[in-house]
């Protein structure tokens, strides 16, 4: 068995354990944009791949420098037919780490109860959310509770509209994602980010955006095919829509699409333990699964922490909620660049 850097990771036998975070067209993405120095690494028997790893390089003034798979993905760019590639894989991406001297690889997909090898360190901070998709809308909501179920169709009385689409929603999902980051106090991409995305994806992506009765923008979201599964990456809502239940109806009405689609898996997304998302999503019934986050770090660096229950990030975040968007828009996208 042997290692070597390659061009592409597509490999069909791989590709849907490397999620669609992982393979080349979200890292072609992410390196247009960002200019991200991608690193492809796959093992082999011969000819046969048995693992498959895409690494990012990012270097950031104040985030500073590391290497991290599924780049503002929940998990993915890690896939494997057996340990000994795994780690095969692995001791390369320490090797790239130590040539390039960055201060941490970051490892994210979605096998949390593997135990990882020696100097990698696993930190249990994230789970992801699945939903079982029936033939049958009605069949999942018998799954709810009483409360959840009221809330769903409270939701369905308030004059709520959805439209999906393309790019012919690129404005207003972009305004209904910048704004609802913007109040919850965190940089968002800019709108050129999710105009590539839409590019770079086709077919397999799809915008969803939210309007209120009187056809305000309430909130959206983006969401990813691959497979029999549709994937959130983002789907916020406003604040003047919270306590109307658009995050109900919004969650639904993909729900509802996803099930005529034939698809049979919703993955909600990951969240962190105890966050106010992961409670809204648990009201799903979802099989809740923790994800494999494994970290290797340079000598003299500490497991970093580059999430919102961080002490040192509660200044930061409301100071950036009360400044203005003419502010926070342009300069989103160059401090999210390093939260990859």
């Amino acid at each position: 068995m042997k290692a070597q850097l390659v061009d592409s990771l597509y490999f069909p036998s791989l590709e849907k354990r490397l999620s669609f975070a992982g393979l080349d067209s979200w890292l072609n993405l992410v390196h247009k944009m960002y200019g991200y120095k991608i690193h492809r690494y796959a093992a082999f028997e011969e000819s046969h791949p048995l693992a498959a790893l895409g690494l990012a390089e990012i270097n950031h003034p104040i985030f500073g420098h590391y290497l991290a798979t599924a780049p503002f993905g929940s998990y993915g760019g890690l896939a494997y037919e057996t340990i000994a590639a795994r780690d095969l894989l692995l001791s390369e991406a320490r090797r790239l780490a130590e040539d390039i001297n960055a201060k941490y690889i970051s490892i994210r997909f979605d096998e949390g109860a593997s135990t990882p090898p020696d100097a990698w360190q696993q930190s249990p901070s994230y789970f992801t959310y699945l939903i079982d998709l029936p033939a049958d809308p009605n069949d999942l909501l018998k799954k709810f509770s009483s409360d959840h179920r009221n809330h769903i169709r409270k939701s369905l009385k308030k004059g709520f509209q959805i439209r999906f689409g393309h790019l012919e929603l690129l404005d207003d999902i972009y305004e209904a994602l910048a704004k609802s980051m913007h109040e919850l106090g965190s940089p968002y991409h800019s709108k050129a980010y999710l105009h590539k995305m839409a590019e770079l994806l086709g077919g397999t992506l799809e915008f969803a955006v939210l309007y209120n009765a009187q056809g305000k923008i309430s909130g959206g979201g983006v969401f990813i095919q691959q497979g029999d599964t549709i994937y959130n990456l983002h789907a916020n809502i406003l604040h003047h829509a919270r306590s109307t239940y658009a995050g109900e109806f919004l969650y639904w009405a993909v729900i509802e699409r996803a099930i005529q689609k034939g698809l049979k898996t919703f993955d909600l997304g990951r969240s962190l333990v105890g966050s106010g998302n992961e409670v809204f999503k648990m009201k799903w019934s979802p099989r809740r699964q923790l994800l494999a986050y494994w970290y290797w770090l340079a000598p003299g660096h500490q497991l970093p922490s580059l999430n919102q229950k961080n002490p040192k990030f509660q200044f930061a975040i409301a100071a950036w909620k009360r400044l203005p968007a003419f502010v926070v828009r342009p300069l989103g996208p160059f401090l999210i660049r390093g939260l990859a």
